[in-house]
């Protein structure tokens, strides 16, 4: 499939309120309409996750924290220029998001993402996206495509055809707290 069908195809189905299992900048996620409560309950069940766990948001550009945290020190946008590798960041006062996704204090987890598809995706959504690892909760993350399992495959309404041949181990994103006392590091 080309990219531009393989793009269409999974802005359908996000804006129908499915799930899509798809390729980000660390590794293959499960990802749904991050501000539809309803999709964001049918990861929670296909994961077999506890509701008290939140999950991260992705978006396309690092001015979309503007629309979805209630206070963004300016700092974060230097810092996010600092890092060598995805890092995902934890952020107090989360707006116009799914409630069900947030943690219980309404901090959200989100990460502006490179990986080529997946930014032009957000960007033709106009939306975030969540993202969470395509594995049932206890379960290893997958570091490639061929490591998801078929529970998973199945339980989701479109899978991305883009990089499913990209063999290369994949690691879960850096994950650090922003606060007014400066950067916590909560996953390296």
């Amino acid at each position: 499939m080309e990219f531009q069908q393989d793009v269409e195809a999974a802005l359908a189905t996000l804006h129908n309120g499915g799930l899509i299992l798809y390729p980000t900048d660390t590794i293959w996620g499960i990802g749904c309409d991050a501000t539809n409560p309803v999709a964001v309950e049918k990861i929670y069940q296909l994961k077999q996750r506890a509701n008290e766990k939140a999950m991260i948001v992705l978006v396309a550009d690092a001015r979309d924290l503007l629309r979805y945290v209630a206070s963004v020190d300016l700092a974060i946008f230097d810092y996010l220029e600092s890092v060598q590798k995805p890092t995902t960041v934890i952020y107090d006062g989360a707006i116009g998001l799914a409630d069900n996704l947030l943690a219980e204090d309404g901090s959200v987890g989100i990460r502006v993402v490179e990986e080529p598809f997946l930014k032009h995706l957000i960007k033709r959504f106009r939306k975030p996206i969540v993202s969470t690892s395509a594995n049932v909760s206890g379960e290893p993350s997958p570091a490639n495509f061929n490591e998801v399992g078929q529970e998973i495959k199945s339980g989701v309404d479109y899978i991305v055809e883009y990089r499913q041949a990209d063999l290369t181990p994949a690691t879960p994103s850096a994950v650090v707290k922003w606060s007014q006392e400066g950067v916590i590091v909560l996953r390296p």
